[in-house]
């Protein structure tokens, strides 16, 4: 587990109880999934922005909420903040049974630029995908994805087929070879960028 918060359960639930806890200096938040009903929580939000902090990570690691003697493991699915204050309102937390898969953005690596022969001729590396969706056990979400780029030269591009996952993790877009990167010269990387993108976009409507 990634990390761990302590909670406390609310006995009501609704608009008014939320900001009755907000009054109090909580975030309220709710538990819900794996065929149980859903819990109403509030938490330090200190320890909340703590976990916020470490950006998409938060979003893609599995951790574990303290309630009493209680404890759930759990993935948080969304955290509403204040337009103003962007401080967080509420947050919810997907409850993680035995043997469950999640959905996540897993973040992208890319390693070995200094051996890239096209970056080393001045190409430009266009990342088209920075995080790649994927569906994995919540016992083993990668932390990152790792792109090898030696020996590209420009005008080369990596696509998901050329990329070993770990057992288990699979792209939840299976109808096509996506790319995550390109090596262009230094003058088409703007245009190149741009019209991967455009592909990207067009490939997902249809």
């Amino acid at each position: 587990m990634s990390y761990v918060l302590t909670a406390q359960k609310r006995e009501t639930a609704g608009k008014g109880a939320a900001r009755a806890i907000r009054r109090e200096g909580q975030v309220p938040a709710v538990i819900y999934g794996d065929k149980k009903d859903p819990v109403s929580i509030s938490i330090n939000p200190k320890e909340l922005w703590k976990q916020l902090h470490t950006g998409q990570t938060f979003f893609a690691s599995t951790g574990e909420i303290q309630l009493g003697k209680d404890k759930e493991t759990v993935i948080c699915r969304d955290v509403q903040f204040h337009p103003v204050t962007d401080q967080p309102l509420h947050a919810d937390f997907l409850r993680l049974g035995k043997d469950a898969t999640v959905t996540v953005e897993v973040p992208v690596t890319f390693i070995n630029e200094e051996k890239s022969e096209g970056m080393k001729r001045g190409g430009v590396l266009n990342v088209v995908r920075h995080e790649i969706e994927v569906i994995c056990p919540a016992t083993s979400i990668p932390e990152s994805i790792e792109v090898d780029l030696a020996g590209l030269a420009v005008g080369d591009s990596v696509h998901i087929s050329s990329i070993t996952l770990p057992k288990g993790v699979e792209p939840t877009i299976t109808d096509r070879d996506f790319t995550i990167c390109t090596v262009a010269s230094p003058s088409s990387g703007e245009k190149a960028a741009t019209d991967e993108d455009e592909s990207d976009e067009e490939a997902t409507e249809e």
